[in-house]
């Protein structure tokens, strides 16, 4: 569910009109949606409970200040794969507590910026990382609370970019070596051992493969309570996903996610950590983008945008689809036409769409790319020179701009030519 929908022919974003903000901002900007925002959070936490249960945004899906003060306030904790990403957490006015820090290549100026400003947990993805923590405590005369970040080698069927809890991927450690690396983290000081941590990709779109892992997990559990370990969180990580179409049959719900951690893992007494990011913000945010022109080719007509790859690069990297609306809701049964929806970047790649069948659209005419919320803004660049487009967020009837659009004096004046030159 989102908050974007036509009322008197026009695209609003709550009680905004699109095109209001467009006037006011330019084109494109992003636009996100306050009440799909808490909507979405409260889902998550509703479907833990009553398990004791902490809800950490993966911030590395939108990153903006406001945002995360906005869900900060909520109650939510933040899941950080960055230095820079902690930081933000810090300054949107999250405290240590609720910030647990993931990643495979931790550095030790990062494990000392979070051992200094308090943190949740580190999920720690291998042995060298575990002894550079170790060091790292035990320099600052810190306990660092430590989770270790098992493999469960499930395929989770997802686009093979965005699996991560297969044997061949990068992350965690081998399930099968599990208890030998806990009883390694258990002999190295300044470390403290408190649960387990799995996560196997993103936009799942089945729970078959969360039920694989998590049954896993709970038998790891067992296990390691045997050997003598403290297992007292179980971090789940994120990766439920969103319909991207509206034609397309719905992922599973939040409910349903929860039932499922209820009934594998619920009798275990721990507490359940989870780290959504797609399914909080995805559907909470445009793209809003003007026409440039209409251009006949010889086999097709594209319809060139202002927007580009540079702004929203998940189609040209991931094929990924995303639905294109007109921001003037067209009258009913308007005949639609096909349209490859390209942006102005030179690169064959600035592709949206192909044959997308459309209604008819002029130049100047405004587009939304939907559920653009999720690794929109966070994944853009200034590729051509091309500036960050805005990002803006609406409350109810206001709105305000969260991230302004650079001047190109800006980004000129961040370059440097040295004297010799």
């Amino acid at each position: 569910m989102d908050h974007f929908l036509y009322r008197d022919g026009h695209l609003m974003a709550e009680d905004v009109a699109i095109s209001h903000i467009a006037a006011a901002v330019g084109t494109p900007f992003y636009v996100y949606s306050a009440a799909t925002l808490t909507r979405h959070y409260r889902l998550f936490s509703e479907a833990l409970s009553p398990l004791p249960h902490q809800v950490c945004f993966a911030i590395k899906s939108l990153s903006n200040l406001a945002v995360l003060k906005l869900l900060g306030d909520l109650g939510a904790g933040m899941d950080v794969v960055s230095g820079g990403e902690y930081l933000r957490a810090k300054a949107a006015g999250v405290p240590g507590e609720r910030i647990v820090f993931s990643g495979v290549g931790k550095t030790r100026d990062e494990m000392k910026l979070a051992l200094t400003g308090g943190i949740r947990q580190f999920n720690v993805e291998s042995e060298p990382e575990l002894r550079a923590l170790s060091e790292v405590a035990q320099s600052l005369g810190a306990t660092a609370p430590i989770t270790l970040r098992v493999n469960p080698d499930v395929d989770a069927k997802t686009h093979e970019k965005i699996a991560t809890g297969k044997k061949e991927n990068k992350f965690g450690i081998p399930i099968s070596r599990a208890r030998a690396i806990y009883a390694q983290a258990a002999s190295l000081p300044g470390l403290q051992v408190v649960g387990i941590d799995v996560h196997i990709g993103s936009q799942l779109t089945d729970l078959a493969p969360f039920e694989a892992a998590f049954t896993k997990i709970a038998e790891l559990t067992e296990a390691l309570r045997a050997d003598g370990h403290t297992i007292s969180r179980l971090d789940l990580g994120g990766g439920l996903g969103i319909p991207y179409t509206r034609s397309n049959e719905a992922p599973p719900l939040p409910f349903d996610y929860g039932a499922l951690i209820k009934r594998t893992l619920g009798h275990l007494g721990c507490e359940i950590e989870i780290e959504p990011g797609r399914l909080i913000s995805g559907n909470s945010g445009l793209l809003v983008s003007q026409v440039i022109y209409v251009k006949e080719g010889e086999d097709r007509t594209f319809l060139i945008v202002d927007a580009a790859m540079n702004d929203l690069v998940r189609p040209s990297m991931y094929g990924a689809h995303h639905d294109i609306i007109p921001v003037t809701e067209p009258a009913p049964a308007t005949p639609t036409q096909d349209y490859d929806v390209v942006g102005p970047v030179c690169e064959t790649g600035d592709t949206f769409a192909k044959a997308r069948a459309l209604p008819h659209l002029a130049e100047g005419d405004l587009v939304a790319f939907r559920s653009a919320g999720a690794y929109g803004a966070v994944m853009a660049s200034e590729y051509n020179t091309r500036p960050l487009v805005p990002e803006v967020l609406v409350q109810a009837d206001h709105f305000a701009v969260i991230r302004a659009r650079p001047s190109f004096d800006e980004i000129l004046a961040r370059d440097n030519i040295p004297e010799w030159l």
